[in-house]
């Protein structure tokens, strides 16, 4: 494959609980909340965003018991995550979805030898095995998990462990979004800005490349196309805001930076 291909797996129920902990106080969501209709609190979109700055995400796999998760139904189907049916085996029993992850990610990684990246979001020490095993295939491990929750063995394993929090755009917020089953064309300014501000936390440098901008908003949005916005190219969309975006000359191509 010409691209760079990443694997993504979501134990979702860890990242959901580990946000309703954080905001209702430790060991909550198990005490009280577990087998209820759950409200939103994980932002889908970030976490995506940020995996597709590695790569085309070929696989995209979420495990939980979804009886309770039905209000993310929306933001899992924009970002096309197959959905893995958990049943824990009882009230007070570990959800297995972890165990189910590992096994079904290290035979992803060995049947597919195209992918380069394995994004893992959650914070167990149950993945330190993974991990070991994930590396020594020679794949690149990043972990995404959330602050107070995270085993930090399990972070040290990683290649690269991002946190949760590290994440958000300022100012963002969850929402259930209402949006119909059509394709709608998305603000442009809007979809460079989010690549953009994916690839400088990555890079740590405010200009960034223009070539490698589109590569991460067709990721974004695989309908995105710049005749949508008419334009011929990428270049001669970008002139369209000059109050979002400063463009000048490279050694090798024009540079981007985004106007605060």
């Amino acid at each position: 494959m010409s691209e760079d291909a990443v694997a993504v797996y979501w134990d979702f129920e860890n990242i959901h609980a580990s946000l309703f902990d954080a905001k209702n106080g430790s060991g909550a969501y198990h005490r009280q909340n577990r087998f209820t209709t759950q409200e939103m609190l994980v932002d889908v979109q970030a976490i995506y965003d940020f995996a597709a700055t590695y790569g085309n995400i070929s696989i995209n796999k979420a495990y939980c018991h979804w009886q309770w998760y039905s209000k993310y139904r929306h933001a899992l189907l924009k970002t096309a995550v197959e959905l893995i049916q958990i049943f824990p085996p009882g009230a007070s029993a570990k959800n297995g979805a972890d165990i189910k992850l590992s096994l079904d990610a290290l035979d992803d990684v060995l049947r597919f030898s195209y992918l380069s990246s394995i994004v893992v979001v959650g914070g167990d020490s149950d993945f330190i095995p993974l991990a070991q095993k994930i590396k020594a295939a020679g794949k690149e491990l990043i972990g995404v998990g959330c602050k107070g929750s995270t085993n930090q063995h399990w972070a040290n394993s990683c290649s690269e462990f991002k946190y949760y929090e590290s994440l958000m755009v300022e100012g963002a917020t969850v929402e259930e979004e209402a949006e119909g089953d059509k394709v709608v064309v998305k603000d442009a300014a809007e979809l460079i800005t989010r690549a953009m501000k994916q690839i400088v936390a990555k890079s740590g440098d405010e200009w960034v490349l223009k070539a490698a901008i589109r590569p991460v908003v067709k990721r974004l949005d695989p309908t995105f196309d710049e005749a949508n916005y008419g334009c011929k190219t990428f270049g001669a969309l970008l002139k369209k805001y000059p109050n979002k975006f400063k463009v000048k000359k490279g050694e090798h191509d024009h540079l981007v930076s985004l106007i605060d």
